[in-house]
């Protein structure tokens, strides 16, 4: 497969992701919490920067790459940071989590049940195989950094010169 092959393929990995994600959210009618709209961010960049580097940018096929590869070690860190959150091992942002009530006022309280997000990130939505959506994300998303990490690699190799 050539350095562009590989370039698309990781763009559409992450354009799969994302229409997944979308499709949950709107025929599913599973709303997201404010960390999976964060995670939604690299591969809606992953996927773009596949287009523009197959359209506009094909003469800077190893930038291409390396950038695509960074928009997914980012969205593999946040996929994973968000799975630590739901397994409890370590606390998220206060926007999205449940915090300690104890020592809060009546109207202390009222204001933090008021201003509470609807989907929580410390929650787990949805599982498959013991593992969730964030899990799943980060997990995947890893693969794609491989796959874009794998065009650099490719294009800076000077035997093959298919391109």
């Amino acid at each position: 497969m050539t350095v562009w092959g590989r370039i698309l393929l990781a763009g559409l990995g992450s354009f799969a992701l994302l229409a997944g994600a979308l499709a949950f959210q709107y025929l599913g009618g599973l709303e997201p919490c404010p960390l999976c709209i964060w995670q939604r961010w690299p591969h809606a960049i992953a996927a773009a920067i596949a287009i523009l580097g197959v359209t506009v940018l094909w003469h800077h096929a190893r930038i291409v790459a390396m950038l695509g590869a960074v928009a997914m070690a980012i969205g593999a860190g946040l996929g994973l940071y968000h799975t630590g959150i739901e397994r409890g091992w370590w606390k998220g942002p206060d926007t999205c989590t449940s915090g300690d009530i104890s020592g809060l006022s009546a109207d202390a309280l009222l204001n933090q049940i008021m201003e509470a997000p609807l989907v929580r990130c410390d929650e787990t939505a949805w599982e498959f195989l013991s593992l969730s959506m964030a899990s799943w994300n980060g997990i995947i998303s890893l693969g794609l950094a491989g796959m874009w990490l794998a065009s650099v690699i490719w294009d800076a190799n000077p035997y093959h010169s298919e391109r």
